[in-house]
């Protein structure tokens, strides 16, 4: 029984993948010559032509288009193999807080690349108010949050610092005020009773600065 290598599979793969030996090569890091030879070697192992090199640019035959599912299982295979039992791996999960104002854009991003880094890890997001994150973080419900405060404790990390603005369409920031609260043309302050400091601040003219968060305004 012959023992097909995987090196010579891995070239296959790559060849078929970049449309040439050159690309190949230099995703592989290797010179197109030992390209060329193991492609050879390949198909000397398994006594049939796989590649049709007539044309300009370098096309599978039947038999090497039969092969090509094949070999992209067992390139696989092996790197998962390899990774399992030599890589130092992080595997379960994690529970994330983030405020709802600032999960997008970032998040998702961020999301994203650590899933790529740590794909055995499991990520819970929770999106919920600050002083809700905060609770859920001193209960152990949450592993990692990101919050939007005044100043960050101890126990924490100064991401950003965005200073207070008002925000509204042009023209709109005209004072005034009504029966919901300081009115704005249509714009009114949010009125959630944990927001008190922000709105005090907003009005006294005061812009300080806080993390990741703009003035907390609110379109009705």
């Amino acid at each position: 029984m012959r023992n097909l290598d995987l090196t010579t599979l891995r070239s296959f793969v790559a060849v078929a993948d970049h449309g040439g030996v050159t690309r190949a090569a230099g995703m592989l890091n290797l010179t197109q010559s030992a390209v060329s030879m193991q492609l050879k070697r390949l198909e000397e192992s398994l006594g049939t032509g796989l590649l049709d090199r007539a044309g300009r640019k370098i096309a599978l035959t039947a038999n090497g288009d039969q092969l090509l599912g094949y070999a992209r299982r067992m390139v696989a295979i092996n790197d998962e193999v390899v990774s399992r039992l030599t890589d130092q791996v992080y595997e379960g999960e994690i529970r994330v807080g983030v405020p709802g104002d600032i999960v997008y854009p970032l998040i998702p991003k961020v999301l994203q690349e650590f899933n790529a880094r740590f794909p055995r890890m499991k990520v819970r997001l929770t999106s919920a108010w600050t002083y809700k994150l905060l609770e859920a973080m001193n209960r152990g419900d949450a592993d990692v949050i990101l919050t939007t405060e005044m100043g960050c404790g101890a126990d924490g990390e100064t991401v950003a610092e965005r200073g207070l603005v008002w925000m509204g369409a042009p023209g709109a920031l005209r004072g005034g005020r009504g029966r919901c609260g300081w009115l704005l043309s249509g714009i009114v302050l949010f009125g959630h009773k944990r927001c008190g400091r922000w709105r005090r601040r907003a009005l006294n003219g005061k812009s300080g600065s806080r993390p990741n968060r703009t003035a907390p305004l609110k379109r009705r």
